[in-house]
């Protein structure tokens, strides 16, 4: 009879662990990592207002970071740095701000998409603006960053 009352109790024990190892994100915690995201989107957007592109993307990818421009996928920080430094507009300034978020229930991943704004200005100063269609995946970094792994 002892036997099965150990038993038992290590079964309930491994059930319990096994349950709370599953157990999903609360709303609130889930509504947390979507701020955090869009904060880190306006952040990133904020600095390639104030210090450009090259600053703003280096800032924001992840060292496995990946972009693809003109058709060509670049992959890396350090890559991408070098594309935007290579690839200059100084009469071009972007910004964005999402439109949707989600994150995924292990809090590790996420996605966004909205609205970007290219602005150009011409040599007598009239800007010109073109709309566009941005999507970026976000992942946690290990000191808990958001960076861009995909934009």
């Amino acid at each position: 009879m002892n036997t099965n009352n150990n038993q038992l109790q290590i079964f309930t024990l491994l059930l319990l662990i096994l349950t709370s190892c599953n157990t999903p994100p609360s709303n609130d915690q889930m509504k947390q990592w979507e701020s955090e995201i869009v904060d880190t989107e306006k952040q990133f957007s904020d600095l390639s207002q104030k210090e450009g592109l090259v600053t703003a993307f280096q800032t924001f990818a992840a060292n496995e970071g990946v972009i693809k421009r003109k058709g060509k996928i670049i992959k890396g920080n350090n890559a991408i740095t070098e594309y935007y430094k290579n690839n200059p507009k100084p009469n071009q300034t972007l910004s964005w701000k999402p439109d949707f978020v989600e994150v995924s229930k292990s809090g590790d991943l996420g996605y966004t998409y909205g609205t970007a704004i290219f602005a150009t200005t011409d040599s007598v100063g009239r800007v010109t603006e073109k709309q566009g269609k941005f999507h970026t995946v976000w992942k946690r970094q290990p000191d808990g960053q958001w960076k861009f792994v995909w934009d």
